[in-house]
């Protein structure tokens, strides 16, 4: 996965290699209806049998203030073969490659937004065009963590001024 062993503490732009994902897939989402998506998509991947090869990701796609489509998933060490039904259905994706900003929030889930408009901002500085982002959630969220050590690395892909 594009992960560093460090946080990455200021906006870097970065060139991801596109890596193949086992996902649960959501359209027409609003941020209200996440918290229990979440909480089914990512036991259904565990259960699915994918080969799983990192942490926890959400991909979103489209306009966050409105509805947009979600990807919950893990990186996987083979591609899946086939969709794998269930209570929802697991599918094969894939991360996307090529350009994006990144930069690693450390805190609780419900400061994110301060990672990803530090993030946004030093994108369209530079005039970087965004067309999709994700989160990966680097420290696995227990009972016992304490949220305030969370890590997780937020990417902002898409097209360089120059492109």
């Amino acid at each position: 996965m594009n992960l560093t062993a460090e946080p990455v503490i200021e906006p870097t732009l970065v060139v991801l290699a596109t890596e193949p994902t086992a996902v649960v897939r959501h359209h027409g989402v609003t941020v209200s209806e996440l918290a229990p998506l979440f909480d089914a998509g990512y036991p259904a991947i565990a259960a699915s049998g994918a080969a799983v090869a990192g942490p926890a990701f959400a991909l979103y796609l489209g306009d966050p203030q409105a509805a947009f489509d979600l990807e919950l998933g893990f990186p996987v060490s083979q591609p899946l073969p086939a969709a794998v039904p269930g209570t929802v259905t697991v599918e094969g994706s894939s991360l996307p490659g090529g350009h994006a900003f990144t930069l690693s929030h450390v805190g609780a889930y419900d400061t994110l937004a301060e990672g990803w408009g530090r993030l946004a901002a030093a994108a369209a500085a530079r005039g970087f065009r965004p067309t999709c982002f994700y989160e990966v959630y680097v420290t696995e969220p227990t009972a016992a963590t304490d949220p305030a050590t969370l890590r997780t690395d937020l990417f902002l892909v898409g097209t360089p001024a120059d492109r």
